[in-house]
């Protein structure tokens, strides 16, 4: 008799059960991707079977996690998990962190610095969980198809070639073969079909809505002017912006200077996508986007219908070594930020009054790799100042700072004096960062908390090659 064929194998009648086929045991390392960000169902929903299971101690590699994670915070307290590495954390998980819940250290990575990590053995994954949006019986999966479609699916890819066993769990499963694979069924161990992995709805989330105040519409003007004055402004560059709404604004401003400039033309976006991208793409501006995640639902529809928008990993993304990144062939990123300091370091993690709120993501892979890293940011946020004597946590090393925008000027890092003379030549308002510093604290009608330097260390920030930036300690 003929051995049943190998997607009768492959599928799983529940999450239970994908779970026991991993050959789970107390202390294994598991992960899950962020492609729905703060829509996504499946990482709960695979814990909660983890924790019927019995599991405990287990180490979890998320690439980022967001408010809707808020059970992952039962798992911590009952010891079904004790350890998380991943490159962005928002919402109650950071509360729980901040609180000293987490037995061990919490470990912020870059995304780049994870996929390398993934990719050398340094993190070795026992079980990869991938919420698909549409997959077959043997494991095809897309990002482009079903009802809850992400779009790309960069960071999933490298959680699936590397772990040592991967389930995708779907809510659309599709017949054989599934069309616009991302992941091949080479890489699929198990296939579990479930009601819902999440809720689309919830990719365009956080800080990723674009600026409409006219001082940070302002701000994103001036970043690009300093880009298009800089010896980087060239024919077909690679550009790419941050999440923030600053930054994401800078994405239109570009659009502008390009189609006023005639003959203006880009290389390449890169990084997360959105809409902004997306028409820079389709009003001939730039040759192609690069994208490792889509940031809103334009950008997963442009996706699936325009060739020019490809998907990459997150390893060809931003993973340091000697193959190459895309972030090292940038020649400009637009990045926001919580905090600068004297010395150009950003923070990214911490708010003023010492929450976690974030994470490098590809803040410090994009600023290490880009030729131009400009920062952006308003003087003050909610009565505090941004710019500041020490950053409450160092995310990216002020040696990768280029430049910092402000509605009140530009500080030019030291270590650029080209860019400070073009800058000049070009009209702009050029101010040190000790003036932006002082004018920041003049602005501010709140006083920053103290920064907490001592007791449990209860957080790692890490850099793009795996070095540590600075520690966070507990607030209890």
């Amino acid at each position: 008799m003929k051995a049943p064929r190998e997607h009768a194998r492959k599928v799983a009648r529940s999450l239970d059960e994908a779970v026991e086929r991993a050959g789970l045991r107390d202390g294994a390392t598991i992960s899950f991707h962020h492609h729905l960000r703060n829509g996504d169902g499946v990482l709960n929903a695979v814990l909660d079977a983890c924790a019927r299971a019995g599991l405990r101690g287990l180490r979890l590699a998320p690439s980022a996690l967001f408010p809707v994670h808020e059970p992952l915070t039962r798992q911590i307290r009952e010891g079904t998990v004790s350890a998380i590495e991943t490159a962005f954390v928002s919402g109650p998980v950071g509360e729980a962190v901040m609180a000293g819940m987490l037995a061990e250290p919490l470990r912020l990575t870059t995304h780049g610095g994870r996929a390398a990590a993934i990719r050398d053995g340094a993190l070795r994954i026992d079980a990869a969980f991938v919420a698909a949006p549409a997959a077959d019986p043997l494991g095809n999966i897309s990002g482009t198809l079903g009802p809850n479609a992400c779009g790309t699916l960069g960071y999933a890819m490298v959680d699936a070639r590397h772990a040592a066993h991967v389930v995708a769990v779907a809510d659309q499963m599709l017949p054989y073969p599934c069309q616009s694979a991302a992941i091949g069924e080479e890489d699929v161990d198990t296939v579990c079909a479930v009601a819902a992995i999440g809720d689309a709805a919830g990719i365009l989330s956080g800080t990723t809505h674009p600026a409409t105040d006219p001082a940070d519409l302002a701000i994103a003007e001036n970043a690009i002017a300093l880009f298009a004055c800089s010896e980087h402004w060239r024919a077909r560059f690679g550009f790419q912006t941050g999440a923030g709404a600053i930054s994401l604004a800078a994405a239109d401003a570009l659009g502008r200077r390009m189609a006023a400039e005639k003959g203006a033309m880009g290389g390449f976006l890169s990084g997360g996508i959105t809409g902004a991208h997306v028409r820079l793409l389709e009003a001939g501006l730039f040759e192609a986007i690069l994208d490792v995640q889509c940031f809103d639902l334009e950008a997963v529809r442009s996706h699936a219908r325009n060739r020019a928008h490809r998907a990459i990993s997150a390893s060809a993304y931003a993973a340091p070594g000697p193959r190459g990144a895309v972030v090292d062939q940038l020649d400009a990123v637009i990045l926001g930020a919580a905090e600068v300091d004297l010395d150009f370091n950003v923070n990214v993690t911490l708010a003023a009054d010492g929450r976690i709120i974030g994470g490098s993501g590809g803040h410090a892979d994009t600023a290490s790799g880009s030729a131009l890293a400009i920062v952006t940011t308003r003087l003050t946020a909610r009565g505090f100042p941004k710019i500041v004597r020490r950053v409450g946590c160092i995310t990216t090393p002020g040696a990768s700072i280029d430049a910092v925008v402000t509605e009140a000027g530009i500080a030019i890092n030291p270590g650029r004096p080209d860019l400070y003379d073009r800058a000049r030549a070009a009209g702009l308002t050029l101010l040190s960062i000790e003036e932006l510093e002082a004018k920041s604290r003049g602005s501010a009608t709140r006083a920053l908390p103290p920064a907490k330097r001592e007791g449990p260390v209860v957080a790692i920030s890490q850099s793009r090659d795996g070095a540590i930036l600075d520690t966070i300690h507990a607030r209890r």
